[in-house]
C-alpha cells in the first residue's frame, strides 16, 4: 500500500521569494518565529533551551557527587554503568520525538493548529508505547544488560537496583522528554525550562534524603538515588500537563483530539522513517566516543584521566551549539510551513554567527582559565592537569566548525532532510576520524588522537556546506495524510 502523502511548497537550489501565507488557526502560547528580527528572536529562543541543558547537566553532576561521597566509588560505578543504558534508549527515542517536531514547527507555521495538535499527540502515544515496552522489558533483563556491559562484580548488585528502579521511571521521562521537544517545535522554549528547573531542584533536594534516609524516610542507597530522579520527573510531568491545560497550549488535547494519541499507521511510518535516521544520528557520535575513549585508554592512566577532565569541560562547551542548532532547526521549520523561505537563508546565518560568538568566548574563558577549571576535577597537585591543557590547546577549538555543522544540519532537518546529515556524521566521526589516528600515530603518537578532532570537525563542516549549496533538501516534505 503507497502512503498517502500532500506535498508542501518545493523550493528550487535558491530560497524563493515569500508566497502568500495561508489562513492561520490561532492559539494562545508558544512564540511566531515567522516573523520579527531574526537574530533576536533565535537568540531569545534559545536561551531558554541552553539553560535547560546546563540544568540538566548540573542536576547530573550533583547526583554524581551525593552518590560518590555517600556510597562510594562502587556506586558511582553503578550508576555509570546504568547511565549508558539510559543514554542508549533516548538516543533511539531522540529521532522519533525530532521527526515530530518538525511537523509540529511546520504546521505551526502554516498556521495550522490541528496538525500540530495531531503531530503532538502520535509523538506522544509513540513515546508512551515505547517507554512502557522498554520498561517492562529492562525490569525482566536488567541482570542480563548488566553482564553485557560486563558491569565489575563489586558494581553489579548496585547497577541491578539502580538500573530497575530507572527502568520503572522511564514511561514519565520518556513522555516528559517528548513534550518538551515538542513544545519547542510551536515556538515555545520557556515552558520546558521551568518545568525542567522544578525537576532539578526536586532531585537535588530527594537525593541525599532517600539515599541516607533522613528524617522519618527509610535508607535506600542507591536506590533512592534512581526513586529521587524518578519521583522528580513524574512531578514535572504532571505539572506540565496542567499547565498545558491552564495557559491552553497550542498543543493541549481536548474532547475528540484526545484520539492522536493514537497515531494512524500512516503517521507512525512518516515518524519512523525520519525518526530512524535522526536517532542513528545520536548513536554514531555516542558509538565513536566510546571507541576513542578506549583509544585514549591504551595511553595510561594519566592520560586517561586528562581526558575524562576535558569531557568534562566540553560538555559545557558544545552547549551553545546544541542549542542554537534547536533553535534554528525550529525557527527554520516554521518558516518553511509559512512558505517564508526568504527568511531561512537568514536564519541560518543568523544561527552561526551566534554559535561562533557564544563559543568562541566559552573557548576563550576556558583557555584563560583552564588549570583552575581542571583542578575541580583532577586536584590541583595532579600531574594530569598539564596534559589535559596541552589536549585542551590542540582540539578544544574542534567545536568552532562542529558547531557550525550542527547549525546547518539543524536546517536541513527542518525540512526533513535526515539521510544526508547521518552520512556526513558517519563518514567524519568513523573513516576520518579514526583514518587521521591511524595515519598519523607513528609520527605524533597521543598527538593523533587530539588532532582528529579539529580536522574532522573540518570534513564534516564542509560536507554539511556543501548540502547545504547544493539545495536539494529544499525539495518538498511529504506530510502524512490526516484522518
Amino acid at each position: 500500500m503507497t502512503e498517502n502523502v500532500t506535498p508542501t511548497p518545493v523550493a528550487v537550489a535558491s530560497d524563493p521569494a515569500s508566497a502568500p501565507v495561508p489562513p492561520r488557526q490561532t492559539a494562545r502560547g508558544g512564540m511566531d518565529l515567522t516573523s520579527g528580527p531574526i537574530a533576536k528572536t533565535l537568540i531569545i529562543f534559545a536561551l531558554p533551551t541552553l539553560a535547560s541543558n546546563v540544568l540538566q547537566t548540573l542536576s547530573g553532576s550533583v547526583n554524581s557527587i551525593w552518590v560518590g561521597q555517600f556510597l562510594g566509588n562502587s556506586a558511582l560505578a553503578a550508576t555509570a554503568n546504568a547511565n549508558i543504558i539510559m543514554f542508549l534508549m533516548f538516543a533511539t527515542f531522540f529521532g522519533f520525538g525530532m521527526a515530530a517536531t518538525v511537523l509540529i514547527g511546520q504546521a505551526i507555521g502554516r498556521g495550522d493548529i490541528d496538525a500540530a495538535r495531531r503531530a503532538a499527540g502520535g509523538a506522544i502515544g509513540l513515546a508512551a508505547l515505547f517507554a512502557v515496552v522498554i520498561a517492562i522489558v529492562g525490569w525482566f533483563t536488567s541482570d542480563a544488560i548488566l553482564r553485557l556491559l560486563e558491569t565489575p562484580p563489586e558494581a553489579f548488585a548496585l547497577a541491578h537496583d539502580y538500573l530497575r528502579v530507572t527502568f520503572v521511571a522511564i514511561p514519565a521521562s520518556m513522555i516528559s522528554v517528548t513534550l518538551m521537544m515538542a513544545s519547542r517545535g510551536a515556538g515555545d522554549a520557556v515552558t520546558p525550562l521551568r518545568f525542567m528547573v522544578l525537576t532539578v531542584v526536586i532531585d537535588i533536594v530527594l537525593n541525599p534524603v532517600l539515599i541516607l534516609g533522613l528524617g522519618p524516610v527509610p535508607r535506600l542507597g542507591i536506590a533512592g538515588s534512581a526513586l529521587a530522579t524518578a519521583i522528580a520527573g513524574t512531578i514535572s510531568l504532571i505539572g506540565m500537563i496542567i499547565w498545558f491545560y491552564v495557559k491552553d497550549h497550542p498543543l493541549r488535547l481536548r474532547g475528540r483530539e484526545l484520539a492522536y494519541l493514537a497515531p494512524s499507521w500512516r503517521e507512525l511510518r512518516f515518524i519512523i522513517a525520519r525518526g530512524l535516521p535522526m536517532g542513528a544520528q545520536m548513536l554514531v557520535i555516542s558509538g565513536a566516543g566510546l571507541v576513542m575513549v578506549g583509544l585514549v585508554n591504551r595511553e595510561g592512566l594519566v592520560t586517561a584521566a586528562a581526558y575524562g577532565a576535558t569531557l568534562q569541560l566540553w560538555n559545557y562547551i558544545q552547549m551553545p551549539a546544541l542549542a542554537v542548532g534547536a533553535a534554528v532547526s525550529a525557527m527554520a521549520a516554521q518558516n518553511i510551513g509559512a512558505q517564508r523561505w526568504d527568511r531561512v537563508s537568514t536564519i541560518t546565518n543568523s544561527g552561526i554567527t551566534i554559535n561562533l560568538a557564544m563559543t568562541g568566548v566559552l573557548i576563550a574563558m576556558l583557555l584563560l582559565f583552564d588549570h583552575a577549571a581542571l583542578a575541580l576535577f583532577l586536584g590541583s597537585g595532579s600531574e594530569a592537569i598539564e596534559v589535559s591543557r596541552h589536549i585542551q590547546y590542540i582540539a578544544t577549538w574542534t567545536f568552532l566548525p562542529f558547531g557550525t555543522t550542527i547549525v546547518i544540519i539543524g536546517t536541513l532537518r527542518a525540512n526533513g532532510s535526515v539521510v544526508p546529515p547521518l552520512i556526513i556524521l558517519a563518514l567524519s566521526m568513523f573513516p576520518i576520524r579514526f583514518g587521521i589516528y591511524y595515519f598519523a600515530y607513528p609520527t605524533l603518537g597521543a598527538d593523533a588522537i587530539w588532532w582528529s578532532f579539529p580536522l574532522s570537525s573540518l570534513a564534516s563542516l564542509a560536507m554539511a556546506w556543501a548540502v547545504y549549496r547544493r539545495g536539494h533538501w529544499r525539495r518538498a516534505l511529504p506530510q502524512p495524510a490526516a484522518g
